[in-house]
């Protein structure tokens, strides 16, 4: 069974995204894009992704649970998992981690949390483009406890990759790929980094804006569940497919 998957995608509450990425216009678009598989993956926040789980519900599409976490070392990684409650685990130890500043917005743009139809709730009020004090390597065992997965975002973008700010992958590092951005082909990022080889590369559109949503398509081949644990089992046993 091939699946469509976007496994990069923000809402409102990111505050670079724009005021359309609202739940039924991400899960019509999603649709459109013959997607089966998307995630939600603001930055540093969640208060979104039961919004949109909500808005896909009997549509047939699937959503995972995510956050786009910045690190200490301000490396972007996606943290993604089946279910909400698991997400609010993470989130949990990630308020802790944050620095208690307040937004900008009239510098880097509002933090809305909305509802499953798109409709306002609350502004979040505090600082989300913002490293939080724990490393990449204790956020992943943190994700891998809660039984998710962690993967490094478009590690070749020099804001926020992890081989412009690192300069090489960390020795074993607990991820089962690699998020690249459309830059870069994955033959010449294996090349040019000289990333691991038993690491799969993979893409995700990194969607800010409505258009953007399945414009990098990561297709998985796999039976089942579309759950994190099959679709990390595609990404080790190479069964997967970059399509745009």
């Amino acid at each position: 069974m091939l699946i469509r998957a976007d496994l990069h995608l923000h809402t409102v509450l990111s505050p670079c995204a724009e005021v359309e990425m609202i739940p039924p216009l991400i899960v019509e678009r999603a649709l459109e894009q013959h997607l089966d598989l998307i995630a939600i993956t603001d930055h540093n926040a969640s208060a979104n992704a039961q919004a949109v789980l909500d808005a896909a519900r009997n549509t047939g599409l699937k959503v995972w649970a995510g956050i786009e976490l910045q690190t200490r070392e301000e490396v972007h990684v996606l943290c993604l998992f089946d279910t909400v409650r698991q997400l609010r685990a993470l989130q949990a130890e990630l308020e802790l981690a944050l620095p208690n500043l307040p937004n900008a917005p009239d510098k880097l743009g509002e933090q809305f949390i909305v509802d499953a139809a798109g409709d306002f709730v609350a502004r979040e009020e505090r600082l989300l483009l913002i490293s939080a004090a724990i490393t990449l390597e204790a956020a992943v065992r943190e994700v891998n406890a809660l039984h998710g997965i962690a993967i490094p975002a478009h590690i070749d973008r020099i804001e926020n990759g992890l081989i412009p700010l690192l300069g090489f992958v960390p020795p074993g590092l607990a991820v089962p790929a690699l998020e690249i951005s459309a830059n870069i082909s994955s033959r010449d990022a294996r090349a040019k980094f000289r990333l691991p080889e038993h690491l799969a590369v993979m893409r995700g559109s990194d969607a800010h804006w409505l258009d953007a949503i399945g414009s990098a398509v990561t297709e998985f081949d796999f039976e089942g569940t579309r759950s994190v644990a099959n679709v990390a089992r595609a990404l080790r046993d190479k069964r997967y497919t970059i399509r745009n």
